[in-house]
């Protein structure tokens, strides 16, 4: 999914609380050029419908500064919000238009009946929500899909194990556990009783 943002430089002696009053939130765009960051506003709206759409180190966002103008393709590296209410109220954007790879986090989606909870009585524990991965800026895919079909009571799927899309490798640690299927306390109590007739 891709979104995309329009957005003004800010003014060097521009107050961030004067913004904010006035429906702008400060944020800050990284990486177009070297060490040199570019502070900017961006409309209250915007940010409220960007923050429902976009997910941080994940997204693909086509940002725009129509007064310098630039424009190009980037990532939401951070999100500043208030202490209390919840609000964003500092944003900062990546950019990855020069680059061939990038390393974003993906979230997970667990897909198929693992063998241990169907045939076995067992329950499935999920360890992991996202992982990150390194791929072309272009190629983010959507999730990350993990299947737990094969998996057995008191057996554990790893990131090394993960089938992932054509030009997506991990970047997590290998050993990381995504699921495993623990055995029932119902499950562990017929094995007991069977083992003592």
């Amino acid at each position: 999914m891709e979104i995309k943002v329009e957005c003004q430089k800010r003014e060097a002696r521009s107050k961030p609380r004067a913004m904010r009053r006035a429906g702008l939130i400060p944020a800050n765009l990284y990486g177009h050029d070297g060490a040199e960051a570019i502070s900017l506003s961006v409309p209250g709206k915007t940010v409220a419908h960007l923050m429902k759409a976009a997910t941080v180190n994940n997204t693909l966002i086509d940002l725009e500064i129509t007064d310098i103008p630039w424009r190009g393709k980037t990532l939401l590296r951070e999100v500043q919000t208030h202490p209390w209410k919840g609000y964003p109220y500092h944003l900062s954007f990546f950019s990855i238009s020069s680059q061939a790879s990038i390393l974003v986090v993906m979230p997970l989606k667990f897909v198929g009946e693992a063998i241990g909870v169907k045939e076995e009585g067992g329950i499935l524990e999920t360890r992991s929500t996202e992982i990150e991965v390194e791929c072309a800026p272009d190629n983010i895919p959507e999730a990350i899909e993990v299947d737990v079909s094969e998996l057995r009571v008191g057996k554990a799927l790893h990131v090394k194990e993960l089938v992932l899309p054509a030009g997506v490798s991990a970047a997590s640690e290998p050993e990381q556990i995504l699921a495993t299927v623990l055995a029932s306390r119902l499950t562990k109590t017929q094995k007991d009783t069977e083992e003592k007739k």
